[in-house]
Formats: structure tokens, C-alpha cells, sequence
């Protein structure tokens, strides 16, 4: 180990330089950054019955502007067709999985934000499901058991192309454990 000071070579694991008393540096290891792999979001045909119910309201909006003579109605219905679609957006948006370098979270709820985090060299296992409405939209639950925790699950439901989503993890895995 060489001196920072004077350059003098000093012995290894040496406190003080033995030539000037300068505090030997340890050299620190190289720290490995956490970086971003991906964002996945719930599919908008996870929330397909909400949409339907805004589908209804905007008909029975339709309707009423083109019958009744008073537009109070029609707004009235067109402004919580407005509600509606709003909520699901937020819906939408408030509930992710992150996929890092090092780690899995899962971030749910506006109001109340309820957020896990599973460490990949802690995934003990991988799973698919995918029913048929499910396969004929493209969709999947995909599912992450933790080794730590015989509970701890992490449920990814209806997201797109959850084959790609689950080897994307277990590509990751592989890195982290390497």
C-alpha cells in the first residue's frame, strides 16, 4: 500500500505511513449502483369493469341530451362519466412494480401508499397464471415467492406479456446472484 502523502510504500494493513505519519487510506471497493430495468403497470383490461360502467354512463348521457329537452341531465351524467374515467386513470397509475438491478417493489394506493420491496437474491420462485380471457388479450398474473418469508408474495394481475415480465426477473436474478 503506498502512501498518499509521500508515496512511500508502506506495509500492508499500516494505520500511519511509517516515513511522514500520514494516515494510511484504505482503498474503499468499488460500490455497484442499483439502476432501473422496468416499470410494469396494470393493464387497462384489469380494470375493464369500471370502463364498462363509464361506457354506460356516457350511452345514458348520449341518450338523455338527445331526448329530454333539459341538458342538466345529460351533463349531469357526462360530468360522472368524467368521475369515472378519472378514477381509473388514478387507479391505474397507483398501483406499479419496479424491476432494479438489486430489487423488486411493489407500490399500491393514493391516499394510503402501501409499498413491498423483495430483494432478488431472495426470490425463491417464479410463476405464470394466465386464464383464457386472459391468453386471449395477452395478459398474466405473474407471481414471486420470497425465500425469506414462506408468506411473502408478491402478485403482479393482469399485466401485459407476463412471459417477457417473468424472464425479465429471472434474467435479473441470475445477474444479481452472479
Amino acid at each position: 500500500m503506498r502512501c498518499s502523502q509521500c508515496g512511500f510504500e508502506a506495509v500492508q494493513g499500516a494505520t500511519f505511513c511509517a516515513r511522514c505519519g500520514a494516515r494510511m487510506v484504505t482503498p474503499r471497493p468499488e460500490t455497484k449502483r442499483e439502476y432501473a430495468l422496468t416499470r410494469i403497470l396494470p393493464s387497462w383490461w384489469h380494470f375493464s369493469r369500471e370502463l364498462f360502467v363509464f361506457v354506460i354512463i356516457v350511452a345514458a348521457a348520449i341518450y338523455c341530451l338527445a331526448t329530454q329537452p333539459g341538458l342538466e341531465l345529460g351533463m349531469g351524467l357526462m360530468a360522472l362519466a368524467g368521475v369515472v374515467l378519472g378514477m381509473v386513470a388514478l387507479a391505474r397509475s397507483y398501483t406499479s412494480w419496479s424491476l432494479t438491478s438489486d430489487r423488486l417493489i411493489e407500490r399500491r394506493g393514493f391516499i394510503a401508499r402501501h409499498r413491498r420491496e423483495m430483494e432478488l437474491a431472495d426470490v425463491r420462485s417464479i410463476e405464470v397464471d394466465r386464464s383464457v380471457v386472459q391468453r386471449l388479450t395477452g395478459l398474466g398474473n405473474v407471481m414471486i415467492a420470497s425465500a425469506a418469508s414462506t408468506d411473502f408474495l408478491i402478485r403482479m394481475q393482469d399485466i401485459p406479456d407476463p412471459e417477457r415480465v417473468a424472464e425479465i426477473l429471472r434474467q435479473a436474478r441470475l445477474k444479481r446472484l452472479a
